[in-house]
């Protein structure tokens, strides 16, 4: 059985399976938790946090460059993750982190510093967004002055850091985690007219 949305749009056959699954897709997406990626310029690391953002259901990621230039995905390393996920632009740190303090979002950067706090003690229930830095400079000096917190990673080994893209990971699912035992998932605060939206924007992308 087919489902076709056209109302206006570009018209486009969906099988009621593939409904289904963007349904309870779009269930689980968390709009209370994100990631800010600034200035990452490797396509590869790019593509794999877009993975993982889709993964523990993140529904927006802000994406900062106003040093480099956002690299270009293709489909075969970016995996659809940046289908899935929106993302919104960004140039200028300050009015990025204001725009998110005033949606009531707590800024945590991955900075390793002696007051940074174990990603396992913070509360990722709250309003959460993670500022990840360029593989080279880390988080920029801009973003730190504005942060709220900074937060690292517990690592045992010789070497203390990890590729941007696994940390990333590491973290968001430490968030997811903290979530599903809260009762996050699934994300019962939504109604029809969002489904039907993003439905539609997903089959149109």
């Amino acid at each position: 059985m087919k489902y076709e949305i056209v109302d206006g749009l570009t018209p486009d056959m969906v099988t009621e399976a593939r409904l289904a699954k963007m349904r309870r897709v779009l269930g689980n997406r968390q709009s209370d938790l994100t990631l800010v990626c600034e200035n990452i310029h490797d396509p590869h690391n790019i593509s794999a946090i877009l993975r993982s953002c889709d993964a523990v259901g993140m529904e927006a990621v802000h994406l900062l460059y106003n040093v480099e230039k956002f690299p270009r995905l293709h489909q075969k390393t970016s995996g659809s993750g940046r289908k899935w996920v929106d993302q919104v632009k960004h140039q200028d740190p300050v009015e990025m982190a204001a725009q998110l303090k005033d949606r009531g979002f707590r800024l945590y950067a991955t900075h390793l510093e002696v007051d940074a706090i174990s990603i396992h003690n913070v509360d990722w229930t709250k309003p959460s967004a993670i500022l990840m830095g360029n593989e080279h400079r880390g988080v920029s000096a801009e973003l730190l002055a504005v942060a709220d917190v900074n937060v690292s990673i517990p690592m045992f080994g010789m070497i203390q850091s990890l590729n941007v893209s696994v940390a990333a990971a590491v973290i968001l699912f430490e968030a997811c985690r903290q979530r599903l035992k809260a009762g996050f998932y699934p994300n019962l605060d939504r109604d029809e007219d969002w489904y039907d939206r993003k439905i539609r924007d997903w089959i149109n992308r």
